[in-house]
């Protein structure tokens, strides 16, 4: 295959990649974004293996072997409750792919065409180091999430004194590594570069807290297409470059917009600022199991959405957890089939993942008229009958728009507490991801339905079948 044809095909895998972003913007079109993104990396893939530069193809098709096999049986048995630790997973494979390309350059450049070995071309070592560090850092950041995600790691927030002049004292380190590499090329020097990497990723995301991750999964899925970017220019690769840059620009700005949703300042998210003291966490839920609650049924809940005129729900991760999306469906068939009138409010960082209960919902074919974001339909509670709340917590908690001392202070949340009547659906009064007890709890509208999400939207389809209300 001619430079020239696999330019061009790059370029429409490109296109391909390009298409497929403006397809996942929207749930409705999200299907067809995905098959443009698989036509892109196929068409990717076989121009690479067909340039002449590929002398043999044991190894290469071994490695998609393996590869393809694992990738099918980890889609075939993730729970979509497991997804955002799974992205984790994957952004860190991202960057450790990054390094090893890095390493494989620097001991063999001849076979990259960026120099010989011990005369790299000073261009070349400045995009290998910037695609290192930061394939390094994407690396060490992603386990950690994945461990906080997955509970291997305390969610609440790791940090201790002088943890901000320690970062500032490695990131000036790189910049002299740098420095140091590109004039003597030394392996070791190259290796430390990596190891302070690493180490700088952990800290940048040991001091975050559960309640952001979300916003801390899409900045270092925007790290990961940097560092592809960066290997991209030491490869030569113009596709690695486009995509890199793809992907790192659309993280970023999914990154910017849901710092604007939670009130955070997209400048602490890079420098790992933005989690907050545990001890905050912990005075903002204390004396919580002295407040009084009022508990209710899926019987009296169905009963006043079926005599309602307007109900808004709002899933949560509880709701992904217990797989209740389905039953929470045919209960909102059943309402609407009655005349009331059922919305959904989806907010931002609901769940562990942007986009995550829109999925959800769209696997249970809810309508995606119906399904609306904080900003449309916030102002509406206030007329709203009922909001029927499933598994959400910290995106309702009315302590973040009155409570300095907690952790979410300053986040926009769903204004369910304006509802004339509040059902909230929920295994146990335990606090949420962010470790602070909900204050909506124990508001006087508010009437706890206590038990497993699923359970509770079987047995108010139930009720409301059989005329309950």
């Amino acid at each position: 295959m001619t430079p020239t044809i696999s330019t061009f095909l790059y370029l429409v895998a490109g296109i391909c990649f390009i298409m497929a972003l403006r397809g996942l913007s929207s749930a409705a079109t999200s299907r067809a974004g995905n098959l443009y993104g698989i036509c892109g990396m196929v068409i990717a893939i076989l121009t690479t293996l067909l340039t002449p530069a590929i002398a043999k193809y044991s190894g290469i098709i071994g490695g998609i072997a393996i590869g393809g096999v694992i990738g099918a049986i980890i889609a075939k048995k993730i729970q979509m409750t497991a997804l955002p630790q799974l992205v984790a997973a994957f952004h860190s494979l991202v960057g450790l792919a990054a390094v090893f390309v890095a390493a494989a350059a620097l001991y063999n450049p001849s076979a990259f065409g960026i120099g010989a070995l011990n005369a790299i071309h000073t261009a070349s070592l400045v995009e290998m180091s910037l695609g290192t560090i930061i394939g390094a850092i994407t690396f060490s950041g992603s386990v950690v999430a994945f461990g906080k995600l997955q509970g291997i790691i305390a969610g609440k927030p790791l940090v201790f004194k002088g943890q901000h002049l320690i970062n500032a004292a490695l990131g000036l380190g790189l910049i002299a590594l740098i420095v140091l590499f590109t004039f003597q090329q030394h392996h070791s020097i190259f290796w430390i570069m990596t190891a302070v990497s690493l180490l700088l990723g952990v800290l940048l995301i040991l001091p975050i807290g559960g309640a952001d991750m979300p916003v801390v999964i899409s900045m270092l899925n925007s790290y990961s297409g940097w560092a592809a970017a960066g290997i991209g220019f030491t490869l030569g690769n113009h596709l690695l470059l486009i995509t890199g840059a793809l992907v790192g620009a659309s993280g970023a700005i999914l990154s910017y917009i849901m710092c604007k949703g939670m009130n955070r300042s997209i400048f602490n998210v890079i420098l790992g600022g933005f989690g907050t003291d545990a001890s905050s966490a912990a005075s903002a839920s204390a004396d919580a199991s002295d407040k009084p609650v009022k508990l209710s049924s899926a019987e009296d809940a169905a009963y006043m959405m079926g005599n309602a005129r307007n109900v808004i729900i709002v899933p949560g991760y509880g709701m992904a957890v217990a797989q209740a999306q389905h039953s929470l469906r045919e209960m909102a068939d059943i309402l609407a089939s009655q005349g009331v009138k059922v919305r959904y409010a989806i907010h931002p960082v609901a769940g562990r993942m942007p986009g995550h209960m829109n999925v959800l919902l769209a696997e249970a074919n809810v309508p995606y008229d119906s399904v609306l974001e904080l900003d449309d339909i916030n102002s509406d509670f206030g007329s709203t009958d009922v909001a029927f709340v499933i598994g959400a917590n910290d995106i309702t908690n009315p302590a973040a728009k009155t409570n300095t001392a907690s952790p979410i202070y300053g986040m926009p949340i769903l204004d369910v507490e304006k509802a004339q009547t509040v059902f909230f659906v929920k295994r146990s009064l335990a606090s949420g991801y962010a470790g602070v007890d909900n204050e909506l709890f124990y508001r006087d509208n508010t009437m706890m339905v206590l038990g497993d999400a699923k359970k509770v939207c079987e047995d108010l389809v139930k009720s409301l079948k059989g005329g309950g209300h």
